[in-house]
């Protein structure tokens, strides 16, 4: 397995204008698998994107890619954010809610989703539109808008509708262009998040998008009401033509702070130039770090450059991080690790006393039945990893797995769950989310029983129990 199938796009997601994701697949094993929806591609949307959040009745909250009742001209299907009601009696089917269908650019507002839902503690919803907006960005001649950020605010009453507010549209340019993946607060209600591209620096990323991401922050208004401000905190500069290092490029999302207001996260592309004639790089793992005075600059540290071991240590994260308790960073990569049949890792980083960081592959995939191309977050429940990959099993459709430490530093790699495609999911890249009865669920972009998406399915949303 060479690094070059790692250097392409870095996850399906953009292929946009209505274009079907190809197939992966899989099947079952120890745990147990629920579809709680299938999405059927029409009104009710198509390829669900990122994990699902709880609110306190128990209701299920997330966003597809594509779907809604309108076609969103002159893009595709602009996508939408559901609600899922779980049964009154058991047996019974969840029932799916559609609170918001994006319009996209036409009418200022956003479109094509590609990060998950977060909720605040009065229950509204924050996420990001790759797409739309009252921003110029012009795609291959057609000007679709730069992306947004957005609120949904339950209502007031029972039977009320949700309110919509674009909280941010993105300009393209030094300000950000293509927000990816997802949100996070800070105590003081401040949104963080990452652009894909944009940011004002960096030549190398790519032929059609200018510059090579960003991370932003947005800070409430003081008065309701009020505009929140946008604040690009770092621009990414890749890896200049010719060189072999560089800095990080394409950022994931997924961000992480610490106690500090240090914040954390991983570059898909950028890095060390890890491929001869290339000039995209494995990835990084990066800080920023707040800035001592109040109008200073945030500085940055790389804290791995992946592929300097020859891509044993893994090449191209795609997803967020996690913090354990004693401070050490867990995160996968979609190629490299160790071993002939390699095919993505995961990791972690454990800060030294001298200050860098030192990085370990606790697990190789193998792309068989334990899994392959991990593209989602992980889970830490008291010191246990959780998550899925996107390939692998016996039918390649997808796994979930379990990761334990053991005895002697050593960890225990356990396949939990095999995704079957259709009528199952297929192609699972969520992080996952712990529910009270110590269920897992997630979202698969592929597979269920929706007919109106090719032999490929729809996407679902799953439950998985031990």
């Amino acid at each position: 397995m060479t690094l070059n199938k790692y250097l392409g796009s870095p996850i399906r997601v953009f292929v946009w204008l209505g274009i079907v994701l190809a197939t992966v697949s899989t099947s079952s094993a120890e745990w147990k698998e629920k579809v709680l929806y299938s999405f059927q591609g029409g009104a009710d949307g198509v390829v669900p994107i990122g994990g699902v959040v709880f609110d306190k009745e128990g209701n299920l909250y997330g966003a597809t890619q594509q779907g809604g009742d309108t076609n969103c001209s002159p893009m595709a299907a602009c996508g939408t954010i559901y609600q899922l009601t779980p049964p009154a009696k058991n047996g019974d089917p969840w029932t799916e809610n559609v609170l918001h269908v994006f319009q996209g650019k036409q009418h200022n507002d956003g479109e094509f989703p590609s990060g998950g839902v977060i909720a605040d503690a009065s229950g509204n919803i924050y996420g990001t539109s790759s797409y739309g907006g009252n921003g110029d960005c012009v795609l291959l001649g057609i000007k679709g808008g730069c992306g947004t950020v957005f609120q949904l605010s339950p209502p007031q009453t029972k039977d009320g509708k949700w309110t919509y507010t674009i909280l941010y549209s993105f300009k393209g340019g030094k300000d950000g262009y293509l927000p990816f993946g997802d949100l996070v607060f800070d105590s003081a209600g401040n949104l963080y998040g990452a652009t894909y591209f944009g940011g004002g620096k960096g030549t190398t990323c790519d032929p059609y998008y200018q510059y090579c991401g960003a991370i932003f922050e947005l800070s409430p208004p003081k008065i309701q009401g009020d505009k929140w401000s946008d604040k690009v905190l770092h621009g990414f500069a890749g890896i200049d033509k010719g060189k072999q290092f560089g800095d990080g490029a394409n950022p994931n999302g997924g961000l992480v702070l610490d106690s500090e207001g240090a914040i954390y996260g991983s570059t898909y592309f950028g890095g060390y130039n890890c491929t001869p004639n290339s000039v995209q790089g494995c990835g990084t793992v990066f800080k920023l770090a707040p800035p001592a005075r109040k109008d200073g600059v945030w500085v940055e540290t790389l804290l791995r450059r992946f592929g300097l071991k020859a891509s044993s240590d893994g090449v191209q994260p795609a997803a967020g991080l996690i913090f354990d308790r004693n401070g050490s960073l867990y995160g996968t990569t979609v190629g490299g690790g160790e071993g002939n049949f390699a095919s993505g890792t995961i990791f972690r980083l454990t800060p030294q006393s001298n200050g860098t960081w030192r990085e370990r592959v606790l697990y190789s995939f193998t792309d068989n039945n334990d899994g392959g191309e991990p593209r989602a977050g992980l889970l830490d429940i008291r010191g246990t990893l959780y998550g899925t990959a996107t390939g692998g099993g016996s039918t390649g459709s997808g796994t979930m797995f379990r990761l334990r430490p053991s005895t002697g530093g050593t960890w225990v790699f356990t396949h939990l769950y095999e995704f079957m495609f259709t009528p199952d999911g297929a192609y699972p890249t969520s992080p996952l989310t712990l529910g009270a009865s110590g269920s897992f669920f997630g979202t698969t972009q592929e597979g269920g029983t929706g007919q109106n998406c090719g032999y490929v399915g729809c996407g679902t949303v799953f439950k998985v129990s031990p």
